[in-house]
Protein backbone atom coordinates (compact mmCIF):
# COMPACT_ATOMS: atom_id res chain seq x y z
CA UNK A 1 0.00 0.00 0.00
CA UNK A 2 2.82 2.30 0.69
CA UNK A 3 4.46 1.46 -2.57
CA UNK A 4 1.11 2.47 -4.41
CA UNK A 5 1.14 5.92 -2.44
CA UNK A 6 4.32 6.83 -3.38
CA UNK A 7 4.05 5.89 -7.19
CA UNK A 8 0.63 7.94 -6.76
CA UNK A 9 2.33 10.88 -5.56
CA UNK A 10 5.16 10.60 -7.71
CA UNK A 11 3.20 10.81 -10.98
CA UNK A 12 1.04 13.34 -9.81
CA UNK A 13 4.13 15.79 -9.21
CA UNK A 14 5.74 15.43 -12.76
CA UNK A 15 2.49 15.86 -14.12
CA UNK A 16 1.97 19.24 -11.97
CA UNK A 17 5.44 20.06 -13.53
CA UNK A 18 4.78 19.46 -16.46
CA UNK A 19 1.44 21.64 -16.70
CA UNK A 20 3.30 24.26 -15.24
CA UNK A 21 6.66 24.39 -17.49
CA UNK A 22 4.10 24.06 -20.42
CA UNK A 23 1.90 27.21 -19.42
CA UNK A 24 5.26 28.90 -18.39
CA UNK A 25 6.90 28.61 -21.69
CA UNK A 26 4.13 29.30 -23.65
CA UNK A 27 1.74 31.74 -21.74
CA UNK A 28 -1.86 31.42 -20.42
CA UNK A 29 -3.19 33.65 -23.20
CA UNK A 30 -0.66 32.54 -25.97
CA UNK A 31 -2.06 29.07 -25.42
CA UNK A 32 -5.44 29.72 -25.82
CA UNK A 33 -5.21 31.82 -28.89
CA UNK A 34 -2.46 29.33 -30.62
CA UNK A 35 -3.46 26.19 -29.65
CA UNK A 36 -7.07 27.00 -29.14
CA UNK A 37 -6.99 24.93 -25.48
CA UNK A 38 -4.40 22.42 -26.45
CA UNK A 39 -2.67 20.99 -23.56
CA UNK A 40 1.69 20.80 -24.45
CA UNK A 41 2.28 16.81 -25.24
CA UNK A 42 4.30 16.67 -21.79
CA UNK A 43 1.49 17.25 -19.96
CA UNK A 44 -0.88 14.65 -22.03
CA UNK A 45 1.52 12.02 -21.37
CA UNK A 46 1.48 12.63 -17.99
CA UNK A 47 -2.12 12.76 -17.68
CA UNK A 48 -2.21 9.42 -19.72
CA UNK A 49 0.04 7.60 -17.41
CA UNK A 50 -1.65 8.46 -14.62
CA UNK A 51 -4.99 7.41 -16.09
CA UNK A 52 -3.10 3.85 -17.10
CA UNK A 53 -2.07 3.36 -13.25
CA UNK A 54 -5.41 4.54 -11.87
CA UNK A 55 -6.99 0.92 -12.40
CA UNK A 56 -4.42 -0.48 -11.18
CA UNK A 57 -4.63 1.01 -8.03
CA UNK A 58 -7.08 0.42 -4.73
CA UNK A 59 -7.39 4.21 -4.17
CA UNK A 60 -10.26 4.28 -2.37
CA UNK A 61 -9.24 1.74 0.07
CA UNK A 62 -6.12 2.93 0.76
CA UNK A 63 -7.98 5.93 2.09
CA UNK A 64 -10.06 4.23 4.17
CA UNK A 65 -7.37 2.28 5.47
CA UNK A 66 -5.55 5.86 6.22
CA UNK A 67 -7.95 7.74 8.02
CA UNK A 68 -8.64 4.14 10.02
CA UNK A 69 -5.14 4.70 10.88
CA UNK A 70 -5.21 8.45 11.59
CA UNK A 71 -8.53 8.11 13.53
CA UNK A 72 -6.60 5.65 15.79
CA UNK A 73 -3.69 7.67 16.38
CA UNK A 74 -5.19 10.40 16.93
CA UNK A 75 -7.17 7.90 19.91
CA UNK A 76 -3.97 7.09 21.38
CA UNK A 77 -2.30 10.17 21.48
CA UNK A 78 -5.43 11.84 23.64
CA UNK A 79 -5.85 8.42 25.83
CA UNK A 80 -1.47 9.31 26.77
CA UNK A 81 -2.64 12.61 26.99
CA UNK A 82 -4.94 12.28 29.69
CA UNK A 83 -2.68 9.46 31.37
CA UNK A 84 0.34 12.32 31.49
CA UNK A 85 -2.08 14.71 33.07
CA UNK A 86 -3.95 12.27 35.84
CA UNK A 87 0.03 11.27 36.72
CA UNK A 88 0.48 14.82 37.07
CA UNK A 89 -2.26 15.30 39.71
CA UNK A 90 -1.82 12.54 41.22
CA UNK A 91 1.73 13.58 41.82
CA UNK A 92 0.88 16.75 42.66
CA UNK A 93 -1.64 15.94 45.45
CA UNK A 94 0.51 13.03 46.54
CA UNK A 95 2.97 16.05 47.41
CA UNK A 96 0.13 18.09 49.08
CA UNK A 97 -0.96 15.15 51.26
CA UNK A 98 2.41 14.58 52.43
CA UNK A 99 2.64 18.27 53.52
CA UNK A 100 -0.57 17.80 55.04
CA UNK A 101 0.62 15.20 56.91
CA UNK A 102 4.09 16.51 58.05
CA UNK A 103 2.12 19.45 59.43
CA UNK A 104 0.02 17.38 61.23
CA UNK A 105 2.75 15.35 62.95
CA UNK A 106 4.24 18.77 63.83
CA UNK A 107 1.57 19.69 65.58
CA UNK A 108 1.00 16.57 67.31
CA UNK A 109 4.30 16.57 68.86
CA UNK A 110 4.01 20.31 69.59
CA UNK A 111 0.87 19.55 71.52
CA UNK A 112 2.69 16.56 73.29
CA UNK A 113 5.53 19.00 74.47
CA UNK A 114 3.06 21.62 75.61
CA UNK A 115 1.16 18.49 77.55
CA UNK A 116 4.32 17.02 79.15
CA UNK A 117 5.10 20.64 80.02
CA UNK A 118 1.78 21.43 82.05
CA UNK A 119 1.86 17.78 83.43
CA UNK A 120 5.13 18.69 84.94
CA UNK A 121 3.84 21.81 85.95
CA UNK A 122 1.03 20.55 88.08
CA UNK A 123 2.79 17.59 89.46
CA UNK A 124 3.34 19.51 92.97
CA UNK A 125 0.40 20.06 93.67
CA UNK A 126 -0.96 16.79 92.45
CA UNK A 127 1.74 15.34 94.88
CA UNK A 128 -0.14 17.70 97.53
CA UNK A 129 -3.64 16.24 97.03
CA UNK A 130 -2.16 12.84 97.23
CA UNK A 131 -1.21 13.28 100.53
CA UNK A 132 -3.87 14.98 101.45
CA UNK A 133 -5.85 11.75 100.46
CA UNK A 134 -3.78 9.24 101.95
CA UNK A 135 -4.28 11.73 105.26
CA UNK A 136 -7.96 10.91 104.84
CA UNK A 137 -7.72 7.19 104.17
CA UNK A 138 -5.06 5.33 104.69
CA UNK A 139 -6.08 2.31 103.61
CA UNK A 140 -5.15 3.93 99.93
CA UNK A 141 -1.26 3.75 100.73
CA UNK A 142 -1.71 -0.39 100.53
CA UNK A 143 -3.87 -0.94 98.05
CA UNK A 144 -2.23 -1.96 94.89
CA UNK A 145 -4.50 -0.15 92.23
CA UNK A 146 -2.25 -0.30 89.39
CA UNK A 147 -1.03 -3.54 90.00
CA UNK A 148 0.38 -6.06 87.95
CA UNK A 149 -2.79 -7.83 86.73
CA UNK A 150 -5.88 -5.58 85.98
CA UNK A 151 -6.28 -2.05 84.73
CA UNK A 152 -6.57 0.74 87.47
CA UNK A 153 -9.11 3.81 87.12
CA UNK A 154 -5.99 6.10 86.56
CA UNK A 155 -5.31 4.12 83.82
CA UNK A 156 -8.79 4.29 81.94
CA UNK A 157 -10.03 7.90 83.30
CA UNK A 158 -6.55 9.75 82.58
CA UNK A 159 -7.12 13.51 83.04
CA UNK A 160 -4.40 15.65 81.64
CA UNK A 161 -6.04 18.95 83.37
CA UNK A 162 -6.32 20.30 87.11
CA UNK A 163 -9.71 20.07 88.65
CA UNK A 164 -10.91 23.29 90.66
CA UNK A 165 -11.17 23.91 94.13
CA UNK A 166 -14.70 24.33 94.19
CA UNK A 167 -15.48 20.53 92.38
CA UNK A 168 -13.28 18.93 94.83
CA UNK A 169 -14.92 20.44 97.57
CA UNK A 170 -18.40 19.80 95.89
CA UNK A 171 -18.17 16.16 95.04
CA UNK A 172 -14.98 15.48 97.59
CA UNK A 173 -12.28 12.91 96.04
CA UNK A 174 -13.27 10.58 92.76
CA UNK A 175 -13.78 6.72 93.18
CA UNK A 176 -11.43 4.19 91.80
CA UNK A 177 -11.57 1.02 90.26
CA UNK A 178 -9.80 -1.84 88.66
CA UNK A 179 -10.61 -4.10 85.51
CA UNK A 180 -9.82 -7.59 85.58
CA UNK A 181 -9.79 -10.60 83.18
CA UNK A 182 -11.06 -14.15 84.16
CA UNK A 183 -9.76 -17.03 82.38
CA UNK A 184 -10.09 -20.37 81.82
CA UNK A 185 -7.73 -22.23 84.28
CA UNK A 186 -6.91 -19.02 86.45
CA UNK A 187 -8.85 -18.93 89.34
CA UNK A 188 -7.97 -16.10 90.68
CA UNK A 189 -9.05 -13.44 87.61
CA UNK A 190 -5.41 -12.29 86.45
CA UNK A 191 -4.96 -10.47 83.36
CA UNK A 192 -3.19 -11.63 80.47
CA UNK A 193 -1.02 -9.66 79.10
CA UNK A 194 0.15 -11.28 76.47
CA UNK A 195 -1.97 -12.35 73.48
CA UNK A 196 0.71 -14.14 71.76
CA UNK A 197 3.84 -15.98 73.37
CA UNK A 198 7.07 -17.19 71.55
CA UNK A 199 8.63 -19.62 73.90
CA UNK A 200 10.76 -22.40 72.77
CA UNK A 201 10.91 -21.50 68.83
CA UNK A 202 6.53 -22.22 69.20
CA UNK A 203 4.28 -19.68 68.55
CA UNK A 204 0.84 -19.74 70.84
CA UNK A 205 -2.23 -17.54 72.17
CA UNK A 206 -2.76 -16.95 75.07
CA UNK A 207 -5.88 -18.24 76.79
CA UNK A 208 -9.11 -16.45 76.27
CA UNK A 209 -11.35 -15.18 78.91
CA UNK A 210 -14.18 -16.84 79.94
CA UNK A 211 -15.53 -14.28 82.56
CA UNK A 212 -14.60 -11.56 80.34
CA UNK A 213 -13.94 -8.28 81.58
CA UNK A 214 -14.87 -6.53 85.31
CA UNK A 215 -14.62 -4.04 86.70
CA UNK A 216 -14.67 -4.01 90.80
CA UNK A 217 -14.78 -0.53 92.70
CA UNK A 218 -11.36 0.10 94.81
CA UNK A 219 -13.22 2.68 97.00
CA UNK A 220 -16.83 3.50 96.86
CA UNK A 221 -18.67 5.55 94.02
CA UNK A 222 -19.96 9.04 95.92
CA UNK A 223 -21.11 10.73 92.44
CA UNK A 224 -23.77 9.51 89.88
CA UNK A 225 -25.02 11.23 86.85
CA UNK A 226 -28.10 10.59 85.60
CA UNK A 227 -29.06 11.68 81.54
CA UNK A 228 -32.34 11.06 80.34
CA UNK A 229 -34.71 11.18 77.12
CA UNK A 230 -36.91 14.14 76.38
CA UNK A 231 -40.06 15.31 76.12
CA UNK A 232 -41.24 11.60 78.27
CA UNK A 233 -43.27 11.84 81.45
CA UNK A 234 -42.61 8.34 82.77
CA UNK A 235 -38.90 8.90 81.91
CA UNK A 236 -38.95 12.29 84.03
CA UNK A 237 -41.31 10.26 86.83
CA UNK A 238 -38.80 7.68 86.81
CA UNK A 239 -35.55 9.81 87.18
CA UNK A 240 -37.14 11.54 90.39
CA UNK A 241 -37.88 8.31 91.82
CA UNK A 242 -34.23 7.40 91.22
CA UNK A 243 -32.94 10.54 92.64
CA UNK A 244 -34.85 10.43 95.71
CA UNK A 245 -33.32 7.00 96.24
CA UNK A 246 -30.20 7.41 95.81
CA UNK A 247 -30.19 10.39 97.43
CA UNK A 248 -32.07 9.19 100.85
CA UNK A 249 -30.62 5.17 100.89
CA UNK A 250 -26.99 5.52 99.03
CA UNK A 251 -26.51 9.27 100.22
CA UNK A 252 -24.93 9.72 96.42
CA UNK A 253 -24.25 12.92 94.88
CA UNK A 254 -26.15 13.47 92.07
CA UNK A 255 -25.90 15.46 88.97
CA UNK A 256 -28.34 15.31 85.86
CA UNK A 257 -28.49 17.76 82.83
CA UNK A 258 -29.83 21.95 83.94
CA UNK A 259 -32.91 20.96 82.00
CA UNK A 260 -33.95 18.44 84.12
CA UNK A 261 -32.14 20.16 87.11
CA UNK A 262 -35.51 22.72 86.12
CA UNK A 263 -38.29 20.45 85.86
CA UNK A 264 -36.75 18.37 89.04
CA UNK A 265 -36.91 21.97 90.96
CA UNK A 266 -40.60 22.83 89.10
CA UNK A 267 -42.28 19.93 90.60
CA UNK A 268 -40.94 20.07 94.44
CA UNK A 269 -37.84 22.10 95.69
CA UNK A 270 -36.78 18.75 97.54
CA UNK A 271 -34.50 18.56 94.63
CA UNK A 272 -32.41 21.84 95.35
CA UNK A 273 -29.31 19.38 96.01
CA UNK A 274 -29.10 18.49 92.88
CA UNK A 275 -26.03 19.21 91.10
CA UNK A 276 -25.48 20.16 87.30
CA UNK A 277 -22.66 22.58 84.99
CA UNK A 278 -23.17 25.88 83.84
CA UNK A 279 -21.15 25.85 80.31
CA UNK A 280 -18.95 24.26 77.99
CA UNK A 281 -15.72 24.07 80.39
CA UNK A 282 -17.52 22.39 83.89
CA UNK A 283 -18.81 19.43 80.68
CA UNK A 284 -14.58 19.25 79.93
CA UNK A 285 -14.14 18.08 83.49
CA UNK A 286 -17.16 15.91 83.99
CA UNK A 287 -15.13 12.79 83.69
CA UNK A 288 -12.85 13.92 86.84
CA UNK A 289 -16.13 14.11 88.91
CA UNK A 290 -18.17 11.59 88.17
CA UNK A 291 -18.18 7.66 89.32
CA UNK A 292 -20.68 6.31 87.67
CA UNK A 293 -23.05 7.72 84.38
CA UNK A 294 -27.14 6.34 84.22
CA UNK A 295 -29.23 6.73 81.46
CA UNK A 296 -32.88 6.52 81.18
CA UNK A 297 -34.14 6.15 77.69
CA UNK A 298 -32.44 4.51 74.61
CA UNK A 299 -29.46 3.91 72.13
CA UNK A 300 -29.90 7.09 71.60
CA UNK A 301 -29.43 8.40 75.10
CA UNK A 302 -26.47 6.07 75.06
CA UNK A 303 -24.94 8.14 72.33
CA UNK A 304 -25.92 11.27 74.16
CA UNK A 305 -23.81 10.60 77.18
CA UNK A 306 -20.72 9.31 75.11
CA UNK A 307 -20.75 12.68 73.19
CA UNK A 308 -20.52 14.54 76.88
CA UNK A 309 -17.51 13.15 77.19
CA UNK A 310 -15.04 14.38 75.09
CA UNK A 311 -12.31 11.88 76.30
CA UNK A 312 -12.44 9.11 79.21
CA UNK A 313 -15.54 7.79 80.18
CA UNK A 314 -16.59 6.45 83.80
CA UNK A 315 -18.49 3.56 83.89
CA UNK A 316 -21.95 3.64 82.05
CA UNK A 317 -25.30 1.38 83.27
CA UNK A 318 -28.02 1.87 80.63
CA UNK A 319 -31.81 1.15 81.51
CA UNK A 320 -33.36 0.49 78.67
CA UNK A 321 -36.63 2.59 77.99
CA UNK A 322 -36.18 3.19 74.35
CA UNK A 323 -36.95 1.49 71.35
CA UNK A 324 -34.43 -1.66 70.22
CA UNK A 325 -32.52 -1.27 73.06
CA UNK A 326 -29.44 -2.61 71.40
CA UNK A 327 -26.90 -0.76 74.26
CA UNK A 328 -29.86 -1.15 76.96
CA UNK A 329 -29.59 -4.66 78.55
CA UNK A 330 -31.50 -2.97 81.87
CA UNK A 331 -35.33 -2.93 82.82
CA UNK A 332 -35.75 0.02 84.64
CA UNK A 333 -39.05 -1.87 86.96
CA UNK A 334 -36.02 -3.37 88.97
CA UNK A 335 -33.33 -0.18 89.12
CA UNK A 336 -32.71 -0.47 92.35
CA UNK A 337 -31.79 -4.27 92.70
CA UNK A 338 -28.94 -3.79 89.57
CA UNK A 339 -28.09 0.05 90.59
CA UNK A 340 -27.26 -2.26 94.28
CA UNK A 341 -24.88 -4.75 92.35
CA UNK A 342 -23.43 -1.89 90.26
CA UNK A 343 -22.39 0.02 93.04
CA UNK A 344 -21.42 -3.19 95.46
CA UNK A 345 -19.44 -4.79 92.32
CA UNK A 346 -17.82 -6.64 90.82
CA UNK A 347 -19.57 -6.22 87.12
CA UNK A 348 -19.28 -7.43 83.74
CA UNK A 349 -18.93 -4.62 81.39
CA UNK A 350 -18.10 -4.27 77.50
CA UNK A 351 -15.58 -1.86 76.05
CA UNK A 352 -17.66 -0.11 73.67
CA UNK A 353 -14.61 1.25 71.31
CA UNK A 354 -15.43 5.14 69.26
CA UNK A 355 -13.95 6.51 66.35
CA UNK A 356 -12.04 9.52 66.74
CA UNK A 357 -12.39 11.73 63.30
CA UNK A 358 -10.83 14.76 61.87
CA UNK A 359 -12.13 17.08 58.62
CA UNK A 360 -9.17 18.13 56.93
CA UNK A 361 -10.42 21.01 54.22
CA UNK A 362 -8.40 21.45 51.43
CA UNK A 363 -7.71 25.46 52.25
CA UNK A 364 -5.42 23.87 54.89
CA UNK A 365 -1.89 25.84 53.31
CA UNK A 366 0.32 26.78 55.63
CA UNK A 367 -1.19 25.87 59.46
CA UNK A 368 -3.01 22.64 60.10
CA UNK A 369 -6.35 23.65 60.32
CA UNK A 370 -8.37 20.48 61.53
CA UNK A 371 -12.09 20.29 62.26
CA UNK A 372 -12.03 17.60 65.45
CA UNK A 373 -11.87 15.49 66.96
CA UNK A 374 -15.42 14.13 66.82
CA UNK A 375 -15.85 11.17 68.24
CA UNK A 376 -18.29 8.46 67.24
CA UNK A 377 -19.81 5.63 69.13
CA UNK A 378 -21.80 3.83 66.11
CA UNK A 379 -20.77 5.29 62.67
CA UNK A 380 -19.53 8.30 60.59
CA UNK A 381 -21.46 8.61 57.44
CA UNK A 382 -20.40 10.08 53.81
CA UNK A 383 -23.68 10.65 51.80
CA UNK A 384 -24.15 12.63 48.67
CA UNK A 385 -26.67 14.97 50.72
CA UNK A 386 -28.82 16.58 48.30
CA UNK A 387 -27.01 15.86 45.54
CA UNK A 388 -28.11 14.16 42.09
CA UNK A 389 -25.40 12.71 41.27
CA UNK A 390 -23.49 9.75 42.51
CA UNK A 391 -20.92 10.49 45.46
CA UNK A 392 -17.11 9.66 44.17
CA UNK A 393 -15.00 9.45 46.91
CA UNK A 394 -11.18 8.06 47.36
CA UNK A 395 -10.33 5.90 50.32
CA UNK A 396 -6.50 5.03 51.55
CA UNK A 397 -5.73 2.81 54.91
CA UNK A 398 -2.73 3.80 56.36
CA UNK A 399 -1.31 5.46 53.25
CA UNK A 400 -1.80 2.74 51.25
CA UNK A 401 -4.90 2.87 48.52
CA UNK A 402 -7.95 0.81 48.89
CA UNK A 403 -10.62 1.78 46.29
CA UNK A 404 -12.88 4.27 44.91
CA UNK A 405 -16.42 4.49 46.42
CA UNK A 406 -19.38 5.10 43.59
CA UNK A 407 -22.38 5.37 44.86
CA UNK A 408 -24.75 6.45 47.64
CA UNK A 409 -21.93 6.94 50.14
CA UNK A 410 -19.80 4.72 52.56
CA UNK A 411 -20.27 3.84 56.46
CA UNK A 412 -17.38 3.52 58.61
CA UNK A 413 -18.85 1.74 61.18
CA UNK A 414 -17.54 0.88 64.96
CA UNK A 415 -18.33 -2.82 65.80
CA UNK A 416 -20.93 -1.52 68.36
CA UNK A 417 -22.79 0.28 65.75
CA UNK A 418 -22.58 -3.19 63.36
CA UNK A 419 -26.68 -3.44 64.20
CA UNK A 420 -27.54 -0.28 63.03
CA UNK A 421 -27.33 2.17 59.98
CA UNK A 422 -24.20 -0.71 58.60
CA UNK A 423 -26.68 -3.45 58.94
CA UNK A 424 -29.15 -1.94 56.83
CA UNK A 425 -26.97 -1.28 54.18
CA UNK A 426 -25.66 -4.84 54.04
CA UNK A 427 -23.03 -5.23 56.78
CA UNK A 428 -22.24 -7.88 59.18
CA UNK A 429 -23.66 -7.61 62.55
CA UNK A 430 -19.80 -8.09 65.10
CA UNK A 431 -20.04 -8.25 68.56
CA UNK A 432 -18.77 -5.71 70.50
CA UNK A 433 -16.09 -6.70 72.25
CA UNK A 434 -14.48 -7.05 69.14
CA UNK A 435 -11.79 -4.09 67.73
CA UNK A 436 -12.40 -3.22 64.68
CA UNK A 437 -13.63 -0.64 61.81
CA UNK A 438 -16.34 -1.96 59.70
CA UNK A 439 -16.54 -0.33 56.28
CA UNK A 440 -19.57 -0.51 54.28
CA UNK A 441 -20.91 1.02 50.75
CA UNK A 442 -24.26 2.56 50.79
CA UNK A 443 -25.83 1.08 47.37
CA UNK A 444 -22.74 1.21 45.28
CA UNK A 445 -23.22 0.99 41.70
CA UNK A 446 -20.88 -2.35 41.80
CA UNK A 447 -22.11 -5.98 42.37
CA UNK A 448 -18.38 -6.95 43.65
CA UNK A 449 -18.30 -4.13 46.10
CA UNK A 450 -19.02 -6.14 49.39
CA UNK A 451 -18.23 -4.77 53.03
CA UNK A 452 -15.09 -5.51 54.88
CA UNK A 453 -13.79 -5.29 58.20
CA UNK A 454 -10.51 -3.79 59.21
CA UNK A 455 -8.40 -4.06 62.07
CA UNK A 456 -8.66 -1.32 64.97
CA UNK A 457 -4.86 -0.12 64.68
CA UNK A 458 -5.28 1.35 61.09
CA UNK A 459 -6.02 5.00 59.62
CA UNK A 460 -8.47 5.54 57.38
CA UNK A 461 -8.48 8.51 54.89
CA UNK A 462 -11.47 9.23 52.68
CA UNK A 463 -11.41 12.42 50.41
CA UNK A 464 -13.17 13.70 48.05
CA UNK A 465 -11.20 14.28 44.48
CA UNK A 466 -11.00 17.11 42.59
CA UNK A 467 -12.51 15.54 39.47
CA UNK A 468 -15.97 14.97 41.76
CA UNK A 469 -19.03 16.27 40.40
CA UNK A 470 -20.79 17.53 43.69
CA UNK A 471 -20.26 17.84 46.97
CA UNK A 472 -20.10 15.41 50.13
CA UNK A 473 -21.71 15.04 53.21
CA UNK A 474 -19.97 13.60 56.52
CA UNK A 475 -22.53 13.39 59.67
CA UNK A 476 -21.17 11.58 63.25
CA UNK A 477 -23.57 9.60 64.50
CA UNK A 478 -26.48 11.19 63.02
CA UNK A 479 -26.09 14.79 63.78
CA UNK A 480 -23.28 17.14 63.29
CA UNK A 481 -23.64 17.21 59.37
CA UNK A 482 -20.66 19.18 57.60
CA UNK A 483 -20.04 19.59 53.78
CA UNK A 484 -16.89 18.19 52.31
CA UNK A 485 -15.67 20.01 48.79
CA UNK A 486 -13.81 18.73 46.26
CA UNK A 487 -10.33 18.19 48.29
CA UNK A 488 -11.53 17.81 51.55
CA UNK A 489 -10.71 14.99 53.31
CA UNK A 490 -12.12 12.51 56.46
CA UNK A 491 -9.76 11.19 58.75
CA UNK A 492 -10.54 8.08 61.08
CA UNK A 493 -9.35 5.99 63.82
CA UNK A 494 -10.34 4.14 66.58
CA UNK A 495 -10.32 6.56 69.79
CA UNK A 496 -8.48 5.82 72.97
CA UNK A 497 -11.44 5.95 75.36
CA UNK A 498 -13.64 3.41 74.86
CA UNK A 499 -17.27 3.62 76.71
CA UNK A 500 -17.14 0.88 79.53
CA UNK A 501 -21.00 -0.11 79.80
CA UNK A 502 -22.52 -2.40 82.37
CA UNK A 503 -23.60 -5.51 81.34
CA UNK A 504 -26.98 -7.60 83.05
CA UNK A 505 -25.23 -10.80 82.50
CA UNK A 506 -22.12 -10.86 80.19
CA UNK A 507 -20.73 -8.76 77.23
CA UNK A 508 -21.86 -12.68 74.57
CA UNK A 509 -25.01 -13.11 76.36
CA UNK A 510 -26.22 -9.22 76.38
CA UNK A 511 -25.44 -9.22 72.71
CA UNK A 512 -26.73 -12.17 71.61
CA UNK A 513 -29.89 -11.31 72.88
CA UNK A 514 -30.23 -7.62 72.06
CA UNK A 515 -30.12 -9.26 68.39
CA UNK A 516 -32.60 -11.82 69.00
CA UNK A 517 -34.90 -9.86 71.23
CA UNK A 518 -34.54 -6.72 69.02
CA UNK A 519 -34.04 -8.00 65.27
CA UNK A 520 -35.66 -11.69 66.19
CA UNK A 521 -32.30 -12.92 64.20
CA UNK A 522 -32.93 -16.34 62.19
CA UNK A 523 -36.56 -16.15 63.85
CA UNK A 524 -38.76 -19.17 61.80
CA UNK A 525 -41.37 -21.68 62.29
CA UNK A 526 -39.83 -25.46 62.99
CA UNK A 527 -40.20 -27.68 60.47
CA UNK A 528 -42.98 -29.99 60.82
CA UNK A 529 -41.48 -33.84 62.14
CA UNK A 530 -44.56 -35.22 60.39
CA UNK A 531 -42.85 -34.79 56.24
CA UNK A 532 -40.84 -37.32 54.48
CA UNK A 533 -38.33 -38.76 55.43
CA UNK A 534 -34.42 -39.77 54.70
CA UNK A 535 -34.63 -43.42 52.90
CA UNK A 536 -31.77 -44.72 54.96
CA UNK A 537 -33.20 -43.75 58.34
CA UNK A 538 -36.77 -45.37 57.51
CA UNK A 539 -34.14 -48.54 56.54
CA UNK A 540 -32.22 -47.91 60.30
Amino acid sequence: MCHIWKDYTHIIGEASQACDKAISSHGFEAGLAENRFHVPASCLESEMAFHGLLPQTPIKTTDDHLLEFSEAMRTVAKALRRVAEGKAAAQAEAAEWKRKYELEREHNLQHKHEAKLSEACSKDLKVEMENLLLARNPSLEHSECCGNHGICSQEILRNGGIVSKSARKMVGRKASFRLSWGCNGDKSGQHKHEVVSFEKGNITTAERSSKQILLKWESQPQTVLILTKPNSTSVRALCAEMVRWLKEHKKIHVFVEPRVRNELLSEASYFDFVQTWEDDEEIKLLHAKIDLVVTLGGDGTVLWAASLFKGPVPPLVPFSLGSLGFMTPFQSEHYQDYLDTVLKGPFSITLRHRLQCHVIRDTAKEDLETEGPILVLNEVTIDRGISSYLTYLECYCDSSFVTTVQGDGLILSTTSGSTAYSLAAGGSMVHPQVPGILFTPICPHSLSFRPLILPEYVTLRVQVPFNSRGHAWASFDGKDRKQLAPGDALICSIAPWPVPTACQVDSTNDFLRSILEGLHWNLRKSQSFDGPRDLLSNQL
